[in-house]
């Protein structure tokens, strides 16, 4: 028969094994540290569970109390395990993320050099001074746009030919080739006389720069995605050489009184009469050199009169009012500006290029 236990004994040696236990998790560093606890302690051959198979010793009135005060010792020490283990946790994953950090930089951060805007952003910017100087104010829309406001208020309708030379880019959306990424900007120029009219706010003067999307080939002067700047005017009595003075004082304020502009006819259905307008090739200087085809001039865009049904499509009367509009392209400008004979090289993020405009 075994020898019989005193209560004050099993006690004692509770309280051994609390103290000891606290002492091992307050100085525990590793979850490897923490699990001798588990095993020393709490597994199926720890301290407490020895403990609990002595409980036959005990006499039958105290075993109980005794069971329980074992029982309350158990979650005591689980319950310090468990909060030292989410923190031992936490440090650890913080150091096998800093051990298994790989370093992507590429090149060492330049110290003392900040960034600095895009030669395309830079010349909005001045461009729209230029035009604000000359009482223009600034508008934007959508660069998703539908049927209506891109082609049709244009005197473009369905089938008209003069569509296939936009390749346009179309949107999934509703139905077939009705939404589109915008071709040009003068959707935009459609909203404003539809705001002027519903507003009451004729007459009107206006820009409309901002991205535009087609499917063009790029190449020296072509961009599939580039930046428009398109001009309106809707007043009373303007005429053709209102629009051939605006376009002159324009080229000479942008590229200096040493370039000259001239006006070729053409023919687009948003305009009558219409024509292209050119500038002496600021990088040959009227030579002829592969970015102005040996012409000596570029064409930086389209304007004309503002066609009678673009006005009666928008609400506005064309035997009160009439008006003119011209766009060009941004990037193109640029090319000009900065004499950069490939415009493709805007889009290569090459920084030996673009901190040339810091």
């Amino acid at each position: 028969m075994s020898e019989q236990i005193t209560p004050e004994v099993i006690y004692d040696q509770i309280s051994d094994i609390i103290e000891a236990s606290q002492s091992t998790i307050s100085s525990s560093t590793t979850s490897a540290e923490l699990e001798s606890i588990d095993r020393d302690v709490l597994g199926k051959k720890g301290s407490l569970t020895r403990l609990t198979q002595q409980l036959g010793r005990v006499d039958a009135d105290v075993r109980s109390a005794i069971g329980a005060k074992i029982a309350e010792a158990r979650a005591t020490i689980v319950a310090a395990v468990d909060t030292v283990r989410d923190s031992i946790a936490a440090s650890e994953n913080v150091a096998r993320l800093a051990a298994e950090r790989l370093d992507l930089t590429e090149f060492a951060p330049r110290i003392g050099i900040n960034g600095s805007l895009h030669p395309i952003t830079l010349t909005r910017d001045a461009l729209e001074d230029i035009f604000v100087g000359l009482g223009f104010s600034v508008e934007d829309g959508p660069e998703i746009d539908d049927d209506f406001h891109c082609f049709e208020a244009l005197n473009l309708p369905v089938g008209h030919p003069a569509r296939s030379g936009f390749d346009t880019m179309f949107v999934d959306v509703g139905e077939p080739e009705s939404t589109m990424l915008r071709p040009h900007t003068s959707p935009v120029q459609v909203r404003v006389m539809q705001a002027a009219v519903a507003a009451n706010a004729l007459p009107i003067y206006s820009i409309m720069p901002g991205k535009v999307f087609r499917r063009d080939t790029p190449d020296a002067r072509h961009l599939a995605t580039f930046h428009q700047l398109e001009g309106l005017v809707v007043d009373r009595s303007i005429t053709f050489g209102d629009l051939a003075g605006t376009i002159d004082t324009f080229t000479k304020a942008y590229f200096g009184g040493d370039i000259d502009s001239r006006l070729r006819p053409a023919s687009f259905p948003f305009t009558e009469p219409s024509a292209e307008f050119e500038i002496g090739c600021a990088i040959c200087r009227g030579a002829g050199c592969r970015t102005c085809s040996n012409t000596g001039w570029i064409e930086l865009g389209g304007c004309g009169m503002v066609h009678p049904n673009v006005l009666i499509a928008c609400g506005i009367d064309p035997e009160v009012y009439s008006g003119f509009a011209f766009g060009f392209g941004i990037d193109r400008l640029v090319s000009m500006r900065y004499a950069i004979p490939d415009i493709r090289v805007m889009l290569d993020n090459d920084v030996r290029f673009l901190s040339q405009f810091a």
